[in-house]
């Protein structure tokens, strides 16, 4: 018993020695980089694009899948279409706040779906297609902030650890660039902090309201040479019609 207390005390000694490694003064300056990738994308208000997926697994033909997204970012509402290939043309998703549907246009029903949910078979998340402000205080601990560099840039190096069940992993590392609050590199970990997923941003786009990521690849690193490239096009800054974010719409599309 004695020295199970002794290992016990030990842990928290060490848990508490490694949260006090992040002064008050770095956690605020660490949200406030956070937010300051979400303010400078071009995600204000409405928007449309499409997303083109490119799925490569071991031994098996390259997969090439293709959404149509529409959102209203103030308003945290999103609706994904499948568009190709033809066979799944339709399927779709809404979210309306906390609430997700997926849409079978085969049973023409609905069920309730998470953010966490992938797209198809890739490893593209719901949560990595929605452009609504992350709230980055409310679901997040800061655990470490420093500084590095990332190819030919100088970034802050962001470790979150997830506070509530909102984030689809545990804890998650960010590479920002301090030039421009870019993301470069976001590492996401389970909660034995086994690495999962590493997400590689190679190209932002500079259109007049901000920036947007236009190529990213996900690489699946519990299943080895799998990963997922993810390409934006088509993008479109217009008011969107208030029926494009109903179950009605979804249904009028098939």
């Amino acid at each position: 018993m004695k020295k199970l207390l002794m290992i016990l005390c030990g842990a928290l000694i060490s848990a508490a020695a490694l949260f006090a490694q992040v002064s008050a003064e770095d956690q605020e300056k660490a949200f406030k980089i956070m937010e300051a990738t979400d303010k400078v994308l071009a995600y204000h208000g409405d928007y449309s694009a499409t997303i083109s997926l490119i799925i490569k697994k071991p031994g098996k033909p390259d997969e090439h899948v293709r959404y149509k997204i529409f959102e209203r970012t103030d308003k945290d509402l999103m609706t994904i279409v499948q568009i190709f290939p033809e066979a799944d043309k339709g399927v779709g998703y809404l979210r309306d706040g906390d609430n997700i549907w997926a849409y079978d246009p085969i049973s023409r029903k609905f069920t309730h779906t998470s953010i966490k949910e992938a797209l198809g078979d890739s490893d593209v998340k719901i949560d990595d297609v929605d452009r609504s402000k992350t709230h980055w205080r409310d679901n997040y601990t800061v655990t470490a902030l420093e500084d590095g560099m990332l190819g030919k840039f100088e970034v802050n190096i962001i470790t979150l650890k997830a506070k509530t069940t909102e984030p689809a992993y545990a804890k998650v590392k960010f590479f920002i660039r301090k030039d421009i609050p870019l993301a470069l590199k976001e590492e996401d970990y389970s909660g034995s902090d086994r690495l999962m997923r590493t997400i590689l941003i190679p190209k932002y786009t500079k259109v007049p309201a901000g920036y947007i990521a236009t190529q990213v690849l996900m690489r699946d690193e519990l299943n080895k040479g799998e990963n997922t490239q993810e390409i934006v096009s088509d993008l479109t800054f217009d008011t969107l019609p208030d029926k494009i974010f109903t179950k009605a719409y979804l249904e009028s599309l098939n």
